[in-house]
């Protein structure tokens, strides 16, 4: 299975542990939901809903999906599959969840893996969000000695490239040191007992995300920003 193939079949099995769908619900789904997805085709979607049909993660069903109003249908017209979610998927996917191993801290995958972090442990977004601090940490590192090696030799244009991807990566790495200490700070008061159960509402199992002053939160689908 390839990378790509690994990441659509986790974020159709996400997305219909949520509610069941037809083909055209899921495709718009992981188009507007999940930015990682914004350009792939039914050709390459359908593939995988087969897959997972045949590895007994889904089943097909016939009739109308869950957004559609009743309506009588049409003569000679075919009926929607609606794809819905098995018990063995759905234990398929909760254990995709709680894998944290290097795949979750790349680009693409990461920009799904944060999509379900509602549905994530708090100890899993941890791991997951200090390994992609850690992998973009390293990134940057690498991208400062190339800049200081190169930057006699570059126009101004591609200077001024180089230090646009600095600034993405900068900014994505602020952003997630906001969402650990949001993270670190929901654990703290789940811990401290029954007697702060009014602050332990504000946070939950989410944690609490961190309130921005700005809209300049990058978005972890965005390639600018990778």
């Amino acid at each position: 299975m390839s990378r790509r193939s690994g990441i659509l079949e986790f974020a159709v099995l996400g997305l219909l542990r949520e509610s069941p769908m037809h083909g055209y619900e899921l495709r718009k789904r992981l188009n507007t939901s999940l930015g990682v997805f914004r350009a792939f085709s039914y050709g390459t979607l359908y593939p995988c809903l087969k897959t997972l049909v045949a590895n007994g993660w889904l089943i097909e069903e016939t009739g109308a999906g869950p957004q559609d109003a009743p309506a009588t249908p049409l003569a000679g017209r075919r009926a929607k599959i609606v794809y819905r979610l098995t018990a063995e998927g759905k234990e398929h996917f909760e254990e995709l969840l709680s894998q944290t191993g290097p795949d979750a801290y790349e680009d693409e995958h990461f920009a799904a893996r944060f999509a379900f972090f509602g549905q994530t442990s708090r100890d899993v977004r941890m791991r997951v969000l200090e390994g992609r601090r850690s992998r973009l940490e390293e990134r940057l590192e690498k991208m400062r000695l190339s800049f200081a090696r190169t930057r006699e030799r570059l126009d101004d244009y591609t200077l001024e490239l180089q230090r646009h991807g600095m600034e993405s990566v900068e900014r994505e790495v602020r952003w997630l040191n906001e969402l650990i200490e949001s993270e670190r700070a929901g654990r703290d008061q789940q811990r401290s007992g029954p007697g702060d159960a009014a602050q332990q509402d504000t946070s939950g199992e989410t944690g609490g995300l961190p309130r921005h002053r700005d809209s300049t939160r990058p978005d972890p689908s965005d390639d600018t920003a990778m």
